[in-house]
């Protein structure tokens, strides 16, 4: 007497290895277009910050040589890259503190690690 061998139905059957490699790879893509879409997002944002503290800056630096009438005279710490002009914003009250990303020059233009921000 030999016995048949039994049939499986589909709520018997697991997965395959070929379906859960589709599946690892499907993920993959996913993941990948996910971190490209981020990385864009990321950088467009800090480059929105840049230039928003630009324009703040250049805004205080505009206020401190308004409030002093001193638009040909650079502000102390202009020659010396080692005192900078932040630091002369916060003295005269307008700027809270110096910003530890930013630099600002005497002639205005703020970088971040020697790149300009527009």
């Amino acid at each position: 007497m030999t016995s048949l061998p039994t049939r499986r139905t589909a709520t018997d059957a697991g997965f395959a290895l070929v379906e859960i490699l589709i599946t690892i790879v499907i993920i993959g893509i996913l993941s990948t277009v996910t971190v490209f879409a981020v990385r864009g997002i990321t950088d467009r944002g800090e480059e929105a910050s840049c230039a928003t503290d630009s324009r703040v800056l250049t805004q205080a630096a505009d206020i401190y040589l308004g409030e002093r009438q001193l638009d040909a005279i650079p502000p102390t710490g202009a020659a010396n890259d080692a005192d900078r002009f932040e630091q002369t914003l916060v003295d005269a009250g307008i700027l809270r503190q110096v910003s530890g990303l930013y630099e600002m020059a005497a002639d205005g233009t703020v970088s971040v690690n020697g790149q300009i921000c527009t």
